[in-house]
């Protein structure tokens, strides 16, 4: 098991845990699926390797009512018979997201328009900002080598 480089600093700087807390919960107010957002967030976890992340993912997301099924699936999303279009449109756009540096176009036109076809405007600015978020949670989690398993008491109240 890893250990941590230190506190998760958000409990070294509390200050910073309502804004990324608000931003979340502006995220999940837009009009995508619960379920999307989960398959989403655990995603991004994956590509980044945050443990941290991909353990509570896992939880929350069957928490939403996620089946063992998808959840094993989603790393393999675009072979997998488990998912809808939308969701497909989603997870490719996260991806996307995640790995701007891996192509010239990081998010090509075909990716943007295809999740454009399932979400409207305020559900693609929360999928942006749900992606963004998981992208940052997992940078701070990846760099301090916080540990799955290890819920800090603010994330205790929302895994």
């Amino acid at each position: 098991m890893i250990q941590p480089r230190m506190k998760n600093p958000a409990m070294v700087l509390p200050e910073a845990v309502k804004p990324l807390q608000a931003l979340y919960a502006a995220t999940q107010q837009a009009g995508v699926p619960k379920p999307t957002l989960e398959l989403v967030h655990l995603r991004v976890s994956q590509i980044n390797g945050c443990s941290f992340c991909v353990h509570g993912g896992a939880i929350s997301a069957r928490k939403a009512g996620e089946t063992d099924e998808r959840l094993f699936a989603v790393s393999a999303w675009r072979d997998a018979p488990f998912f809808t279009d939308a969701e497909r449109a989603a997870l490719a756009l996260a991806e996307a997201v995640t790995r701007l540096a891996d192509r010239p176009d990081p998010v090509p036109d075909e990716i943007w328009n295809e999740a454009a076809k399932h979400y409207d405007e305020r559900a693609l600015a929360a999928l942006i900002l749900a992606i963004a978020t998981t992208n940052v949670f997992n940078r701070v989690n990846v760099t301090t080598r916080q540990p799955a398993g290890h819920w800090p008491k603010w994330e205790q109240a929302s895994a």
